[in-house]
């Protein structure tokens, strides 16, 4: 399995990380800044975030918002009200995956951190 299968069903949360920490985002501002994070580990495509971000817009959980920057028609991303609330929870529902992942993956994970 590539590591495009596995950053398929966590872009919606990463989106919404992102939105929530920056006022307004553009698509390819998003893959740059997930990429600079992540250290190149994670290079999301145009492919991949736009149906996302089209869906979290049908949603209600971001609006667009046209700009011209540089000569060129920029559409802008931000959190609608709903949407800061919902990335919230989204955030808060993948840390949670995480935490049991890495104890599927590493049995012994759980004992070190129930003694903290």
């Amino acid at each position: 399995m590539n590591k495009n299968n596995l950053i398929k069903g966590t872009l919606s949360p990463i989106i919404l990380k992102l939105l929530s920490e920056n006022k307004r985002m553009y698509g390819y501002e998003i893959t740059r800044k997930v990429k600079e994070i992540t250290d190149g580990k994670i290079e999301l495509t145009f492919g991949a975030i736009y149906p996302v971000l089209h869906k979290l817009e049908k949603d209600g959980l971001v609006k667009t918002e046209s700009a011209v920057a540089n000569n060129r028609n920029r559409i802008y991303y931000s959190l609608t009200e709903k949407g800061k609330s919902t990335a919230s929870e989204r955030i808060a529902e993948l840390k949670e995956f995480l935490e049991a992942m890495k104890i599927i993956i590493n049995p012994g994970y759980n004992l070190r951190y129930q003694s903290i």
